[in-house]
C-alpha cells in the first residue's frame, strides 16, 4: 500500500495531537509505556544501617553496596558515620562518588550536625564546621545538606530529652528570642558559602528551635535565602504529625521517612505513608524520600521491608 508524504505527515500530526491531549497523572502507576514519571525516587540514609549502636559502624561504601543490592535509587550520607581520619581526603570522597556511580545510585543528600545556641565563640566554630561540611558535600557531588538549629543542652542526656518530647529550657541567662537571632544570623552568614558552592542547606524539624514547624519556618523566612530550605522528617513530630508536616511542605526540598520495624529505640510512630504521600503529591513534591530506619529489627530484613512500604505509598 502506497502512502504519500502528505498523508504520512497528516496522520502523524493527528496521532501526536491526540496523544498530547490526554491528561497524564504523574503520580499513578498506570500507562507505564508512556515514560511519564510516576512518583518519588526512594533513597536510604546510611543511618538506617548504623542507628548509633555500638561501633564498629557500617562503612559508607558498605552502605552504598547494600543500597544498590536492595534496589534503592540513591544514598543519603550521614557525615559523622564516615571515617573521620578521611574526612579531608578528597581521594576518599571521590572514590565514594565513583562507587555510587558504578552502582547506579545518586549521592543525593548528607546529614550534618551543628548548633548555634551556644556562646559567640561556639557559634563561630559551628559556622566553620558547617562550611567544611558544605565543601565535603561539594566534593561528593551532593546537592543538599541537612542542618539543625542545635539544642540548648540543658537536658542531662538524649534519653531525658526524648522523655520530655524534645523540649528543654534555654540556658541560664538566655531566651528563645536570643536563640532565634543567633540561629538566623548564623545561617545568613552560611548562605553566602552555600550560594558560592551551589549547596542547599535544608533545615530539619529536629530538636531545639526546630522542634515545631513554626520554629523551622521562622528561621527559614528570617534568613530569606533560596539556599536555606526545609528538610521534612516524618518522625520528629510526636503529636498531630500530619497537620504539622503540612505546614512545612511548601518549602520542603527533601524528605526523611522514618520506619520502626521491631519497635523504636525511644518511641514508635504509626505513620500513614499513603496519607503523607498524598499530601506531598498534592503540593507537587517530586523530590527524594530518604528512608531513616529507626527500629530494633535487623537492618538486613527491616530496610528492604521499609523500601517496599515506601514504594507502595509513593508509587515508584
Amino acid at each position: 500500500m502506497k502512502i504519500n508524504r502528505r498523508s504520512f505527515v497528516l496522520g502523524a500530526t493527528a496521532a501526536l495531537t491526540s496523544s498530547c491531549s490526554q491528561k497524564i497523572n504523574p503520580h499513578t502507576t498506570e500507562d507505564k509505556q508512556n515514560g511519564s514519571r510516576r512518583g518519588n525516587p526512594i533513597c536510604v540514609s546510611t543511618y538506617s544501617f548504623m542507628r548509633f549502636r555500638e561501633p564498629p559502624f557500617a562503612t559508607i561504601d558498605t552502605c552504598i553496596k547494600s543500597a544498590a543490592e536492595m534496589g534503592f535509587d540513591g544514598v543519603e550520607v550521614l557525615e559523622m558515620q564516615m571515617d573521620k581520619n578521611l574526612w579531608n581526603n578528597k581521594g576518599y570522597l571521590h572514590s565514594l562518588k565513583l562507587q555510587a556511580l558504578k552502582n547506579g545510585l545518586n549521592l543525593c543528600g548528607m546529614s550534618t550536625h551543628q548548633g548555634f545556641l551556644g556562646d559567640k565563640k561556639s557559634r563561630q566554630q559551628n559556622i566553620a564546621i558547617t562550611i567544611r561540611s558544605m565543601e565535603r558535600a561539594y566534593d561528593l557531588g551532593i546537592p543538599i545538606i541537612r542542618v539543625n538549629t542545635g539544642r540548648w543542652r540543658t537536658s542531662k542526656n538524649f534519653n531525658e530529652l526524648m522523655k520530655n518530647g524534645g523540649i528543654e529550657p534555654p540556658r541560664k541567662g538566655c531566651t528563645e528570642e536570643d536563640g532565634f537571632k543567633w540561629v538566623i544570623d548564623s545561617f545568613a552568614e552560611l548562605s553566602k558559602t552555600a550560594e558560592k558552592l551551589g549547596i542547599v542547606m535544608g533545615l530539619e524539624n529536629h530538636w531545639g528551635l526546630g522542634r515545631t514547624p513554626e520554629g523551622v519556618k521562622r528561621v527559614v523566612d528570617g534568613v530569606k535565602s533560596p539556599w536555606l530550605q526545609m528538610v521534612m522528617d516524618t518522625g520528629n513530630f510526636l503529636e498531630d504529625p500530619y497537620d504539622r508536616l503540612e505546614k512545612m511542605v511548601k518549602q520542603t526540598v527533601f524528605v526523611q521517612a522514618k520506619t520502626y520495624f521491631g519497635g523504636g529505640n525511644w518511641y514508635t510512630l504509626d505513620l500513614d505513608y499513603d496519607r503523607i504521600a498524598k499530601m506531598l503529591h498534592d503540593y507537587d513534591y517530586k523530590g527524594y524520600v530518604s528512608l531513616e530506619f529507626e527500629g530494633k529489627e535487623d537492618p538486613s530484613t527491616a530496610v528492604p521491608k521499609s523500601l517496599a512500604l515506601l514504594r507502595r505509598s509513593f508509587k515508584v
